[in-house]
This record gives C-alpha cells, sequence and structure tokens, in this order.
C-alpha cells in the first residue's frame, strides 16, 4: 500500500475536524501563491512585491509548541492580516469565510459546529458544502 494520504471513505458529520490542507493547494492549484498574496494587507503586499515565492520562515504552533516551516506569505498573513477587522465580515461568503477562519486561528483544525459557532451560519450547511466531492480551497478533513 503507498504510504501517500488515504482519502477516508467515512462520511464527515458535523464532529468531523477540517483544515486548509496546503499540501492540496501545492498539488492542485498552480497559482495557490498568487491568490494568498491577494488576501495580503495592503502593508504586507508591499513588503512581499519583490520576495520570492515558497521562501519559509520557522513558526512556533501555541497550542503544541512544534516548530513548523511555513512560507513567509502564509505567516503574515495568519499572524497580521488574517487579525485585521475587514478580513473577515458577516458578507464573506461561506467557503471563502470558512478559508479566512482557518488562516485567523492558524490553520487549527475546527469541526463544523465550531465552524458554524463562529461565522454565525448553520454547520450542517458548512458540512454539507465542505464534504462533497468537491475540494474547496484546499478544505478537506484532517486525516491522522
Amino acid at each position: 500500500m503507498s504510504e501517500g494520504k488515504r482519502i477516508s471513505l467515512v462520511k464527515p458529520t458535523v464532529e468531523t475536524p477540517f483544515h486548509i490542507d496546503f499540501d492540496w493547494w501545492k498539488k492542485n492549484e498552480r497559482d495557490w501563491h498568487v491568490y494568498l498574496r491577494s488576501l495580503l494587507c495592503s502593508e504586507h503586499q508591499a513588503i512581499f512585491a519583490n520576495v520570492d515565492e515558497g521562501q519559509t520562515i520557522d513558526w512556533i504552533d501555541p497550542a503544541t509548541a512544534e516548530v513548523k516551516p511555513v512560507e513567509g506569505v502564509q505567516h503574515a498573513l495568519m499572524s497580521h492580516c488574517a487579525v485585521q477587522p475587514d478580513f473577515l465580515t458577516e458578507q464573506t461568503a461561506l467557503v471563502e469565510a470558512v478559508f479566512r477562519l482557518f488562516l485567523t486561528n492558524g490553520n487549527t483544525p475546527l469541526n463544523s459546529n465550531e465552524m458554524g459557532e463562529r461565522l454565525g451560519r448553520p454547520a450542517v450547511t458548512i458540512l454539507r458544502t465542505l464534504s462533497g466531492a468537491r475540494v474547496y480551497k484546499g478544505i478537506r478533513p484532517v486525516t491522522n
């Protein structure tokens, strides 16, 4: 059997944790750097204007103290831009809101109930959207 990620045959429930699978982004979205850069605040867009794609920094997970390499753009999004008041609003479309929610919480896994509470959206709607055959913005169930 292959060592790659296995596709789960278990249908996700409202208790199934999801996250942004950045490996999925790298494999499936050739313009993912462009998309992430588009989410930067104007201050960081200027800072990263002349920085090469893929430059990483060491980031320490505040919950586990685990050191993880993250791209500089991703770090700026998660540590600064995502906490700006206009980054995530009630008018943000559902999939975009979920994606931005994960950026604001450092991509800590959340289940549909938790996402629904934080976004003020029905958990069942979130689950139906994220558990279909199509993967939106790399948001997938957490696999162990």
